[in-house]
């Protein structure tokens, strides 16, 4: 009986050791001034959701390029308390007066820069509401609190960084276009290294929405003046359209990878339903035992088939009906494993689709764990750097030009290069189809929280990343990894310079795919893992970006 005891004593402390909650809190974001605002609300008594609202704000102010209080995002939240996982929806809808034809000329063809510079490029944003939503649900401080580090850094600066320089410079001649967009220029040009960006109006629109916890982005004063501003530059946004808007919580996309759970973005994003398909497929192969240009030309092949579907199938849950259940099926994938050459690629062509593509740009996301062990994975976005280019002049908000995920003409690519299907026409009061791909990786070990920016790139990033966390490799290993990538059209491999040797480069084009590398490097992932059994928590960012992350 002693030993009975003896023996149950230590599987009580063996199982709490496991629980236990993480030794530090850890944030991973792009930004070092947005990294330390969230742990500046952490510090204060803030849990992991106050730090997303901080974290998310700051970037809304230093990221100008990247996301915003005019744009949106997916926030996937994990909940310590009742073990509760949930996705917040704060996508971008498009607006009452929106209709499928409105980005064609009169010859039916589209007009690419109709959905993507000024402001009938923009839904209606989703940002704010998702914020209060996060704060009054899940957090424990006021929004004025958690807020309060991007106030700062809208009132006082933020000094332009060589990142900056390059997404100003790509997107310079369209914030030419709009008055108030010179905020972000020095006499019309890029800022020079050091330059303190100030935006005043758009610290007096953050402290009304943190005062209000978002109510007066969407009704009164503050919000007419938005819709003013959009109105007199040719847009279509009404005071209805901000009233209707409201933030979803979502059941997260599950699935399972060698005996991994996998959690991640349900539609409107396509992320997770692709990422699941893919880890499905590749589940039949020892892909550890491969070599490079074999385990190569598999992954390749999975992110094919998983694009043509996300292509075909996805869009608005609250708009079309999405085969959901048989896309994330082990059986379907096991169908779509069996059509795999071994030794050669499936033409893009030989599958259903549609039509030629082209490449992707920017976006924002970042992790946190707490010690309390709830756990935030956020992927936010205006769209194309600087989103729209138009800044309301009253607001100092900055807006998105999400309307181009829509397909403004089915097998038409947007600036992503994606092409899409009815499934994502354009509709009033619908949310456009997303890649942003907010991730959860776990068993009863370890845990891994990321995401990363990058357009049509995102999901297979993140698949990337996800295939390395499984073989046991930190978080520094899997985020700075080379990348390669295929979504289905363009029929072709894109890859960072330095990802493949010259033996595998060959070996693939033998095989019968076409590669092309890219002349930069892409992506800035944010990372942490919580190794619960070792009691560790480690945090990375990527080393492409600017960000930092942090584990205290």
């Amino acid at each position: 009986m002693a030993r009975v005891r003896f023996l149950f004593v230590l599987l009580v402390l063996f199982v709490g050791s496991v629980q236990a909650g993480p030794p530090k809190a850890a944030i991973a974001s792009a930004h070092p001034l947005a990294t330390e605002a969230g742990f500046e609300v952490l510090e204060r008594g803030g849990n992991a959701f106050d730090a997303a609202v901080a974290v998310s704000a700051a970037l809304a102010v230093v990221e100008p390029y990247s996301s915003g209080i005019g744009g949106g995002g997916f926030w996937l939240l994990h909940r310590a308390s009742d073990d509760r996982d949930v996705m917040i929806d704060g996508r971008e809808v498009a607006p009452l007066a929106a209709h499928r034809d409105m980005y064609l000329d009169d010859k039916g063809e589209v007009v690419r820069t109709r959905s993507m510079d000024g402001p009938l490029a923009a839904g209606i944003p989703g940002e704010p509401a998702a914020l209060a939503h996060i704060a009054g649900q899940y957090g424990r401080l006021p929004m004025e609190m958690s807020m309060g580090p991007a106030i700062r850094h809208a009132g006082q600066g933020f000094e332009v960084t060589p990142h900056y320089r390059r997404m100003a410079r790509f997107r310079r001649d369209v914030l030419r276009e709009f008055p108030a967009a010179a905020t972000f220029l020095t006499d019309d040009e890029v800022p020079p290294l050091g330059y303190r960006i100030r935006q005043p109006e758009l610290a007096r629109t953050l402290t009304s929405i943190a005062k209000s916890e978002a109510e007066s982005f969407y009704r009164g004063e503050l919000a007419a003046a938005l819709v003013a501003d959009v109105r007199e530059a040719g847009g279509i946004w009404t005071l209805e359209d901000l009233e209707n808007y409201r933030v979803i919580e979502r059941a997260p996309i599950r699935g399972r990878y060698r005996g991994l759970d996998v959690i991640s973005a349900a539609p409107p994003s396509s992320g997770g339903v692709a990422l699941v398909t893919m880890l499905n497929i590749l589940s039949g192969y020892d892909l550890s035992g491969l070599q490079p240009a074999r385990r190569t030309h598999l992954i390749v092949e999975a992110m094919r088939r998983a694009y043509r579907d996300r292509a075909e199938y996805l869009g608005d849950p609250d708009f079309v009906e999405m085969p959901l259940a048989r896309l994330t099926d082990p059986d379907y994938a096991a169908g779509l494993r069996a059509a795999i050459h071994p030794e050669k690629a499936t033409p893009s062509a030989m599958l259903p689709g549609f039509t030629h593509a082209s490449t992707g740009r920017d976006t924002t996301h970042f992790s946190i764990l707490d010690t309390d062990g709830n756990y935030v994975a956020a992927t936010l976005s205006i769209n194309y750097p600087f989103g729209s280019g138009f800044l309301s002049k009253r607001t100092g908000v900055l807006l998105n030009d999400e309307m181009d995920d829509f397909s403004a003409k089915p097998g038409v690519p947007n600036a992503y290069g994606l092409v899409g299907a009815e499934a994502n026409a354009i509709a009033s009061g619908k949310r456009p189809l997303s890649s942003m791909s907010p991730t959860f990786v776990r068993n009863a070990d370890r845990i891994a929280v990321l995401g990363t920016p990058g357009g049509s790139r995102i999901i297979t990033m993140v698949l990337l990343g996800i295939l390395e966390f499984a073989e046991g490799k930190d978080p520094e290993a899997w985020i700075s990894r080379p990348r390669f990538h295929h979504q289905y059209l363009p029929d072709r491999v894109f890859h960072e310079p330095e990802a493949f040797s010259t033996t595998t480069l060959q070996a693939l084009e033998e095989m019968g795919h076409t590669l092309e590398a890219s002349e930069r490097t892409w992506g800035n992932m944010q990372g942490l893992v919580w190794d619960r059994r070792g009691k560790r928590v480690e945090a990375a960012s990527d080393p492409r970006g600017e960000g930092a992350a942090v584990a205290r």
